[in-house]
């Protein structure tokens, strides 16, 4: 298998106008609530001397599941923006993604995690496990995520177990998602047949995460067991994510919409470059490592057509996050076996 060389596709924006004050200040609030360090010339008020008001709440919120359930796009209903990448593909969430919700009188941190399934193939698998199960211990409340559409499966059970040994004293609530799928003469059965996992259970909502039922309503019942504490991140600020790493996420996506059966999977981004332009336009150099010879022309397509598919699908939304032009130059790399590779592991961020 070689490995050692690559196929360059550049995605490039029409045009390089010099951007607007209102375009600059979009990008530099892109890169404020992405987690990126701010500079003395921002101004900008230490958030840490903010006076909140007497009983302020805060606390850690992990959504656990399978695959495939709509973790994410509960987590990006509650924020109100776009922080994980959601597919119809399962094992879409790769990492512990925190989603930042802050109210008056409280802030959410949200924890996404990857979903949980059995008898995984790969390391990474296993780091992607891993990374779910360690965020129970350590949250004030944790929402079970089910697609109550079906009977419960074994995941959901293997999950109920872990949730019994490991959740200590954290409320643990039921999320019935995709209610709307539910025909009427099954719901009872299976919402029922989901409570008997976890009998005692803090409380149960039926919600639609992709239409935003019931996500309100949820938020609500989530803030009364949060315990009084301070704020662990700005006001202003939506993820813990990087903006190399939202960058990373987003061509990721694009490759799961456009691309199917063993690709998505063997596919990983690292994101070598991330910067402005003296001409206002942001430019990002991505690497996609695919792990065989096979796999690299399916990416590229004939005459480079998918690559250029998935940029522009990319871009779109990059500029959308970002608030200006984007050129985008990814290039393909044969990796082989990186999902079972330490150094390759740890330079896609686990541990």
């Amino acid at each position: 298998m070689h490995d050692d060389h690559n196929t360059q596709e550049n995605i490039q924006a029409p045009g390089d106008p010099t951007p607007s004050a209102e375009s600059q200040a979009r990008i530099q609030e892109f890169l404020e609530s992405s987690g990126a360090p701010m500079t003395e010339s921002d101004g900008a008020v230490d958030w840490h001397e903010e006076v909140l008001p007497e009983g302020h709440k805060s606390g850690f919120v992990a959504l656990i599941g399978r695959p495939n359930v709509g973790k994410s796009t509960l987590v990006n209903s509650m924020i109100g923006e776009k922080i994980s990448i959601v597919s119809h593909k399962p094992q879409t969430t790769r990492t512990r993604i925190f989603g930042i919700l802050t109210q008056p009188t409280h802030q959410i941190i949200f924890v996404d995690t990857p979903g949980i399934h059995k008898k995984p193939k790969h390391k990474l698998n296993r780091k992607m496990i891993e990374e779910a199960i360690a965020a129970i211990p350590d949250a004030d409340a944790i929402l079970f995520v089910v697609d109550v559409s079906v009977p419960p499966r074994e995941e959901d059970e293997l999950i109920a177990r872990m949730l019994k040994q490991k959740a200590g004293r954290a409320p643990i609530f039921f999320v019935l998602n995709k209610m709307d799928k539910l025909p009427l003469e099954k719901a009872k059965q299976h919402v029922e047949a989901y409570w008997a996992l976890l009998p005692h259970y803090a409380d149960s909502m039926p919600v639609s995460a992709l239409r935003g039922t019931n996500v309100e309503k949820l938020l609500g019942s989530l803030v009364e067991p949060l315990p009084e504490g301070p704020r662990y991140y700005p006001g202003d600020q939506v993820t813990d994510q990087t903006e190399r790493q939202i960058a990373a996420e987003l061509i990721r996506e694009a490759i799961l919409r456009y691309t199917h059966q063993e690709i998505p999977h063997a596919a990983a981004i690292l994101v070598e470059d991330l910067a402005e332009r003296a001409n206002g336009t942001t430019y990002i150099a991505a690497r996609i490592w695919v792990e065989r010879d096979s796999q690299k022309p399916i990416l590229i397509g004939k005459q480079g057509q998918m690559l250029k598919k998935i940029g522009a699908a990319a871009r779109k939304e990059l500029e959308r996050f970002i608030g200006g032009k984007v050129y985008l130059d990814l290039l393909v790399k044969v990796q082989s076996k990186w999902r079972d590779q330490d150094a390759r592991l740890r330079e896609l961020g686990f541990k």
